[in-house]
């Protein structure tokens, strides 16, 4: 299907206005019982953390936002998606094959449409945390 075809079959027209003047979102925060397991996983994907603070916060530095990862009480991040843009398709790959190197499991990128043409993976880490990794694609 062609991009055209797919905004009229998915998308609201008109788009409805938002409620609200968002500006952004400044982070995303995953809460893991398994804590040194996952952190020792997303250094081996990220690389060392941006901000520590104590023994329970662990902080990445993505773009203009956060993922930071704290101390949780029971189970790890479930039914959630963690969406990484990229700049580009060599970063996509990149980053995929960090994460399956580090335990990660997933689909190799492909070309798919999504609000927009991407070019992307799907990703689980060793915990159940759903990663998509994508950029856009411009033609």
């Amino acid at each position: 299907m062609d991009y055209e075809t797919y905004r009229k079959q998915f998308f609201a027209d008109p788009m409805p206005q938002p409620r609200f003047g968002f500006a952004g979102l400044h982070g995303l925060t995953l809460f893991f019982a398994d804590y040194a397991q996952a952190i020792d996983f997303y250094q081996r994907v990220l690389g060392p953390p941006a901000y520590v603070e104590g023994k329970y916060t662990h902080g990445w530095q993505i773009g203009d936002t956060w993922l930071t990862l704290l101390k949780g009480q029971s189970g790890n991040p479930h039914n959630v998606e963690v969406m990484l843009v990229m700049e580009t398709r060599s970063d996509v790959e990149r980053l995929y094959a960090a994460f399956i190197a580090a335990g990660g499991v997933g689909d190799a990128p492909a070309d798919q449409l999504m609000y927009t043409p991407v070019y992307s993976c799907s990703i689980q880490d060793p915990f159940g945390t759903n990663i998509m990794v994508y950029c856009p694609i411009f033609d």
